[in-house]
């Protein structure tokens, strides 16, 4: 394992991941949905709180930029028309379930339930821009997941304790922010479809 302070070192990373996808949101170069940078923003505070809740420590620093630098993004959102990608039926029946997984979470008050409650609304909220970068990877901004999946990285390997409420969040950040970043840098979206097209 490596010195827990790294996990400032993935934050201070994080940050400027967040800087980038901000400068492109605001020349309307990505396109951020509010649906899943709004939700990512109030799910990943509720892991948050629900972290320290549970005594996590530094590690949840990185649960707490997974909230902030979305939340950032989002307000970033307003300050550009061009910046606004159109929500459809999917993407409102995405934050319906993220929602619904938030009131769930209040319900039980449970600290691991509420991480779980978390990632499952994370998840929800975020599956329009999963399917978005697969689709529209030219709306979307690769260091911003690049450096979150890093940040992410670097918050596991300094964990010692392998119990659920170190490692559940983190661990789930990394899979969806790496897979994220796979579409949009190196588009396996379009090039599938081309593959798919000439058969």
């Amino acid at each position: 394992m490596i010195n827990p302070n790294f996990v400032i070192v993935g934050a201070i990373i994080n940050l400027f991941g967040s800087a980038s996808y901000i400068l492109d949101t605001l020349k309307g170069k990505a396109k951020p949905n509010r649906v899943t940078w709004g939700l990512w923003a109030v799910s990943s505070f509720i892991a948050f709180a629900a972290e320290i809740k549970q005594g996590v420590g530094i590690q949840s620093i990185m649960t707490f930029m997974v909230g902030f630098s979305p939340f950032l993004i989002f307000i970033a959102s307003f300050f550009n028309k061009k910046a606004y990608w159109k929500l459809g039926k999917f993407d409102l029946i995405c934050g319906l379930f993220s929602i619904a997984a938030l009131v769930l979470w209040y319900t039980t008050k449970v600290g691991n339930i509420a991480i779980v409650f978390s990632i499952f609304s994370d998840f929800s909220a975020g599956l329009p821009t999963l399917i978005k970068s697969y689709k529209f990877p030219e709306t979307e901004n690769f260091v911003e997941f690049g450096t979150s999946f890093i940040s992410a990285l670097l918050t596991l390997f300094t964990i010692t304790d392998w119990s659920f409420k170190y490692y559940g969040f983190p661990f789930y950040i990394f899979l969806f922010d790496l897979t994220a970043f796979m579409f949009i840098k190196f588009k396996f979206g379009k090039t599938l479809n081309r593959y798919f097209s000439k058969k």
